[in-house]
């Protein structure tokens, strides 16, 4: 038989679990965070906590695996819509899970997260680009591009999940959709026509 699908009860506990420990990471260290934090904040006892979790290291390694395979997912899945819908969708995510991405991208959290999540970002667009062109996806101009474009977005999301979400989602697409297709045109334009194209030689 294969394994009972956990039941609303316990997804809701796993999330206060999980959103009380990436808050306190916002806050402190993660060596510093201990269960019985993570169970007052979520309002739940110690042992709720141990039902679920070995200690604060399982559990942070279990969100790093569940949020890299839910934003891995996501992106092949709009891979191949324009860039405008492709980072709505990207940003009605983050906006859903923030205090989740408030923890990638704290400075007390492990610093191999937020690596292997650009690192995810980064062979997502390569593989995405390989597909539309048609190319390898070991292509050397590709994998130096699919860097470039992959880190603009994620700098952009950094600074709107650092600055506390504080610009709208419609602003933040617009402008992360804008410099990804301007970005991406540039590419195929090659670095000559790109020069004639911005000083409007053709």
């Amino acid at each position: 038989m294969g394994e009972k699908a956990p039941d609303r009860r316990t997804l809701k506990t796993k999330k206060a679990i999980r959103d009380a420990f990436a808050e306190l990471l916002t806050e402190k260290e993660l060596r510093k965070v201990s269960v019985q934090e993570i169970a007052d904040k979520a309002d739940i006892n110690r042992a709720t906590f141990y039902k679920h979790y070995l200690d604060v290291y399982d559990l942070y390694d279990k969100i790093e695996q569940e949020i890299l395979v839910e934003i891995g997912m996501l992106v092949l899945r709009l891979g191949e819509l324009s860039s405008d819908k492709f980072f709505s969708a990207l940003t009605d995510y983050i906006d859903e899970n923030r205090t989740v991405f408030r923890m990638i991208f704290s400075t007390n959290g492990k610093a191999a997260l937020r690596a292997q999540f650009d690192k995810c970002m980064e062979g997502l667009f390569r593989q995405i680009e390989s597909e539309r062109l048609n190319i390898d996806v070991n292509d050397k101009k590709l994998l130096y591009q699919s860097c470039y474009r992959s880190q603009g977005c994620i700098a952009v999301i950094s600074k709107w999940v650092t600055d506390n979400f504080s610009e709208s989602k419609d602003f933040i697409v617009k402008t992360v959709s804008e410099l990804d297709t301007n970005t991406e045109q540039l590419a195929r334009l090659g670095p000559r026509k790109a020069v004639e194209k911005r000083s409007g030689i053709f």
